[in-house]
């Protein structure tokens, strides 16, 4: 029998910006891999054309990277040796992803484009460690946190532990014995619940890193 698996009409279109130095995944993207297609290669100064789905932009610095990169409507991973707390939740808060330097795989790094695609702000084991310290420097909300959590089910807290690790609504699904669209039903839900405007926001709120809206 053959098999029903196929690519996408179209795969998916990658900017690569290199701040400094050369991207380190030559063999990136593979020949066969089923979500990207097409690499566009930018120097600076980065202009990044139409068409592009994702940009994943290396960096030292991604601060400065991020705001010199001037890039709208278009999602941004960051790939970074930095790993400091306060640069990731920077460019989390931002709207980026960011996989650490020698913290992810090249099918990690596809997963992360394809989470983009979706407003997934995808984050490798190290960066998502730096960003729930971030959160635990904060204070929290207190009485009013608890009662924003309390909105949610049983089921929609465990799907809001699980965003919260970097995972995507098809990991989450996988963990979970659900299907990816039971997920992202649930992820609608919670977003409303918490008033989150996306993945990014509605992790901030969970964690306690962002204003907590009186219940």
């Amino acid at each position: 029998m053959r098999s029903s698996q196929r690519f996408p009409v179209e795969r998916l279109s990658v900017a690569l910006a290199c701040v400094e130095g050369e991207w380190p995944h030559d063999d990136w993207p593979a020949p066969d891999d089923p979500h990207v297609g097409r690499v566009v290669r930018l120097a600076p100064p980065f202009r990044v054309p139409g068409g592009v789905d994702v940009v994943v932009l290396r960096c030292d610095e991604p601060s400065d990277a991020l705001r010199s990169l001037g890039v709208t409507g278009v999602p941004v991973i960051v790939v970074s040796p930095r790993r400091d707390v306060d640069t990731i939740v920077e460019v989390f808060r931002d709207g980026a992803g960011y996989l650490v330097e020698g913290d992810y795989c090249t099918c990690m790094l596809s997963s992360a484009v394809v989470g983009a695609t979706v407003g997934h702000t995808y984050l490798s084991p190290t960066a998502c460690a730096a960003l729930r310290e971030g959160a635990r420097r904060v204070p929290t909300g207190g009485d009013a946190m608890e009662r924003l959590r309390g909105l949610l089910s049983p089921r929609e807290r465990q799907i809001m532990e699980l965003l919260s690790t970097g995972l995507g609504a098809q990991e989450i699904g996988l963990r979970l014995r659900l299907s990816e669209k039971t997920v992202r039903n649930n992820l609608s839900n919670i977003y409303a619940k918490l008033d989150a405007r996306g993945s990014t926001d509605a992790v901030l709120r969970w964690l306690g890193a962002a204003p907590v809206l009186r219940i």
